[in-house]
C-alpha cells in the first residue's frame, strides 16, 4: 500500500491544516499509520517555501498549507507549479469570498487566531478563579487575584466578581461580619488591587429582606433589620480603613457600573506606575 505524506505548511502553529489533511486522509487511509505528517511552522520567508516545495518533490509528498499573506500563497503555488507538486491552499479561497463580501481587505496578520484562543482561556481561568474563591471560601486567593471586593452581606459581591471575570481579571471577594475576624491575607496585599463594597442600610434592609422571603422565611429576622446592618456598616469601615483600599457606594449602581468604575481606576493607577517608572 502506497504511504500518503503530508507537509502541513503555516505562518502560525498549524494545527488547523494538520486536522484537515487527516480528515481528509481517513477517507482513504482509515489506519492513519500510513499516513506521514510532516509540520512545517512558523514560515515567514519564501526562500523557506522554495525548499519545502523541493522537499516536497523529492519525498512525493502533498502541501497542505494555511498562510494568510497573499504573496506567500502566490510563492507555493509558483514552486509548487514548477515542481508537479500537489498543493492544497485551505485560508486563501475563503479569504477572498469573504474580502468579496464585505469589499474589506484582510489584514494578513499571522496568529491571529491562536491570540483569540488564549483570550479565550484567559476568561475561562478568570471565571473559575472567581468561581473557586467566591465568598471567602479559601483566603488564599487574596493573595492571587488581580482585584479583591469586600462587604457586607447582599452588596453584589459575587455577580460583580462574575462580570469582572468576563473582562479577564481574576476576582477574589470576602464577606465582612462582625463576629468573625477577616483574613490576615487582606492586610498583606496592596491596597489598590481592593475595593470595598457599601450600601445605604435602608436599600440593604429591603434587598435582604426580598431575600429571606424568597427563602421562605419571615422577613423581620434579626438579618434585615437596619440596627443590625449599620452595626455590619461600622465594622465594614474599620476594616477597609485599616486596609486602606478604595470603597465604592453600590446603592444606586448596576454590576456593570461597579465594574466599570473599577476598570477605571485599576487602569488609571497602572498608567500612573508606567509613566512613574518613565520618569526614573
Amino acid at each position: 500500500m502506497k504511504k500518503l505524506k503530508f507537509f502541513i505548511v503555516s505562518d502560525s502553529v498549524g494545527e488547523t491544516a494538520e486536522l484537515v489533511a487527516k480528515a481528509a486522509a481517513s477517507q482513504f487511509r482509515q489506519d492513519l499509520d500510513t499516513v506521514s505528517m510532516k509540520r512545517f511552522s512558523h514560515i515567514e520567508e519564501k526562500s523557506q517555501l522554495e525548499e519545502i516545495a523541493w522537499l516536497a518533490e523529492q519525498q512525493q509528498a502533498v502541501i497542505v498549507y494555511t498562510l494568510v499573506r497573499s504573496d506567500m500563497r502566490d510563492a507555493l503555488i509558483a514552486y509548487c507549479g514548477r515542481r508537479d507538486v500537489q498543493c492544497i491552499d485551505l485560508l486563501g479561497p475563503i479569504m477572498h469570498s469573504i474580502e468579496h463580501v464585505l469589499d474589506e481587505r484582510p489584514t494578513e496578520e499571522p496568529g491571529l487566531v491562536r491570540q483569540l484562543d488564549e483570550d479565550y482561556f484567559r476568561k475561562i481561568e478568570a471565571i473559575e478563579f472567581a468561581v473557586k474563591y467566591d465568598d471567602g471560601r479559601d483566603p488564599r486567593g487574596v493573595l492571587n487575584a488581580d482585584i479583591v471586593l469586600v462587604g457586607i452581606s447582599r452588596t453584589s459581591k459575587t455577580p460583580l466578581s462574575q462580570y469582572l471575570a468576563l473582562q479577564r481579571f481574576k476576582v477574589a471577594n470576602v464577606p465582612l461580619v462582625p463576629e468573625v475576624e477577616p483574613p490576615a491575607e487582606l492586610y498583606e496585599i496592596d491596597p489598590d488591587k481592593c475595593f470595598g463594597l457599601v450600601i445605604s442600610p435602608e436599600i440593604l434592609n429591603s434587598i435582604r429582606k426580598e431575600r429571606l422571603i424568597a427563602l421562605g422565611l419571615k422577613d423581620d429576622a434579626s438579618y434585615a433589620k437596619v440596627d443590625r446592618i449599620e452595626q455590619e456598616i461600622i465594622h465594614f469601615n474599620k476594616v477597609v480603613n485599616k486596609i486602606g483600599c478604595t470603597v465604592i457606594d453600590v446603592s444606586n449602581r448596576a454590576v456593570e457600573e461597579t465594574a466599570n468604575v473599577i476598570i477605571s481606576k485599576m487602569n488609571s493607577r497602572k498608567f500612573e506606575r508606567i509613566r512613574k517608572d518613565l520618569q526614573r
